[in-house]
């Protein structure tokens, strides 16, 4: 479903004729439905990476094939199409909108393209997986109202509403206590199962690194095995 050949990834900069090198020639395979976690130290390029598979960044060298689609083959509005229908990102800030409802937050990436006769399965679809993720009873309330692993919860229901075929979150427990971070990984891991959802979670976490599945080390700008 996701594949990643000899990805590299290099930043202009002043006075450096070669630029900053971040990824080199990164390569990796993931198949749908299946979980894996990137672990490395602040600053190492995890985010990067992050971006470059959900199409917000395009790679220096090297492909990204996703559902066996060149990435680099796709102008801007395919990719932004890809990235509203089939890829939900989670992550550290929840990046609600603190006007809206929790229901209405959720709903935000369904506006655009929906037609109205989908309008009340996707609220079905909403309502229910608020309640699965125990915020039945916060449908109306407004994220000043909630606590730090309630919104969390929230900005994984909206990554989920379109039904993607791939979830990326990075760091996504990152701001939390370590409870709140837990019942995020339990969330995450639930829902890669029964959603069965492809999953990719970025963190410098080893504690939530062991709950996901697959770990993958990224160092000095390579990935490699991060149970070897």
């Amino acid at each position: 479903m996701l594949e990643l050949i000899d990805v590299g990834k290099t930043y202009e900069s002043p006075g450096n004729a070669e630029g900053v090198c971040v990824l080199k020639r990164i390569s990796l395979k993931l198949e749908e439905g299946r979980s894996m976690v990137i672990v490395g130290p602040s600053g190492c390029g995890k985010s990067t990476l992050l971006n470059i598979i959900g199409a917000l960044d395009r790679p220096s060298s090297g492909r990204v094939l996703f559902d066996d689609r060149d990435l680099a083959t796709l102008d801007d509005g395919e990719l932004a199409r890809i990235r509203n229908k089939q890829i939900g990102f989670v992550f550290q800030l929840h990046h609600l909108l603190p006007q809206c409802t929790v229901l209405e937050n959720v709903l935000v990436p369904t506006l655009a393209g929906k037609d109205h006769s989908s309008m009340q399965a996707t609220h079905d679809r909403a309502t229910n997986l608020l309640e699965r993720v125990g915020l039945k009873d916060f449908l109306m309330h407004r994220p000043g109202e909630l606590s730090g692993g309630q919104r969390q919860r929230v900005a994984v229901v909206r990554a989920l509403i379109n039904r993607p075929k791939l979830l990326l979150a990075d760091e996504p427990t990152g701001s939390l206590d370590r409870e709140a971070s837990e019942n995020i990984a339990d969330l995450l891991v639930e829902l890669n199962q029964s959603e069965k959802v492809t999953l990719i979670v970025v963190t410098h976490s080893h504690e939530l690194a062991e709950r996901i599945g697959q770990v993958m080390e990224l160092k000095e700008g390579s990935l490699k095995d991060g149970n070897s």
